[in-house]
């Protein structure tokens, strides 16, 4: 069973655009994803890709208008311009890190659910995801406990920072970012080729 190891930003609007897709093509492969949120600003600052408040209007612009486009074309529902953007990621972060070992553990969840909860709450619905409450219902709604957005908070934190620099270390430089050993694919708009890549193992 091939892994496909999923570097995500909880703040991502073509993360919140990828949908389901991710899943559905791991299921039809029979592949394990692997939910590994980044700190996407360290990794900027390590590539030299400018924050969204640094770059040229007409870049800014195109994306909205990108994004805007793509979402209507996935039948998605979209705030365009969410108000709390520019949100803590952490708190979420280390929530989906700690509902990725509890359901390495046995415990019920949906780790995709989670991470599209976190997507949808930012994009589709206007919420701020470093709000503990929002945290709580997200993870609620996806089938894990809510105290884990109590619990294990330094380790997560710690986990982040690690996962952050071995994805810089790897050849990460932006998210959405799809692994399959050392096989990188970036954008949603890329689950097409990973589709192909992880049918070419099955052939193999």
């Amino acid at each position: 069973m091939a892994d496909i190891e999923y570097f995500l930003y909880p703040l991502s609007p073509y993360a919140y655009l990828a949908g389901d897709g991710l899943e559905t093509l791991a299921a039809r492969h029979g592949a394990r994803v692997i939910y590994r949120p980044v700190q996407l600003m360290r990794i900027f600052a390590e590539v030299g890709t400018p924050p969204l408040k640094d770059r040229h209007p007409s870049r800014r612009q195109y994306r909205l208008r990108d994004i805007a486009r793509v979402a209507e074309a996935a039948g998605l529902p979209l705030k365009s311009e969410p108000i709390y953007l520019a949100a803590n990621p952490v708190p979420a972060s280390a929530a989906i890190i700690s509902a990725q070992k509890a359901a390495d553990g046995g415990a019920g969840g949906d780790v995709g659910a989670l991470v599209r909860g976190f997507l949808g709450a930012v994009w589709a619905e206007g919420r701020d995801i470093a709000d503990d409450e929002v945290v709580r219902d997200v993870l609620g709604a996806a089938g894990f406990d809510p105290g884990l957005a109590d619990r294990g908070m330094l380790s997560a934190v710690e986990t982040l920072e690690r996962t952050t620099e071995e994805a810089i270390r790897r050849g990460v430089f932006g998210v959405p970012s799809y692994m399959v050993g050392d096989e990188l694919f970036w954008g949603q708009d890329r689950l097409p080729h990973l589709d192909r890549h992880l049918a070419g193992l099955s052939d193999g």
